[in-house]
């Protein structure tokens, strides 16, 4: 899935992510940023994510412009 950073407190790691197709939000998952590039995240900010067996968002990573639907791409 793809979305926008929607709240982040880099204290806690609490944070929403809003999906760009139905724009429901997400909780992070603890694990959120395990993994990847991001060492914290600004409201705002363009993810792809996935979601855990609770429905958190888990795995965020940066998308190409590919999957995040770059017109002409």
């Amino acid at each position: 899935m793809q979305g926008v950073i929607k709240a982040y407190d880099p204290q806690t790691g609490d944070g929403l992510v809003m999906a760009d197709t139905d724009l429901a939000d997400y909780d992070l998952a603890a694990n959120a940023l395990e993994g990847s590039v991001f060492r914290m995240l600004r409201q705002g900010q363009r993810v792809v994510f996935d979601l855990d067996d609770a429905g958190r968002a888990t795995a965020l990573r940066l998308g190409s412009e590919v999957d995040m639907g770059t017109p002409g791409h």
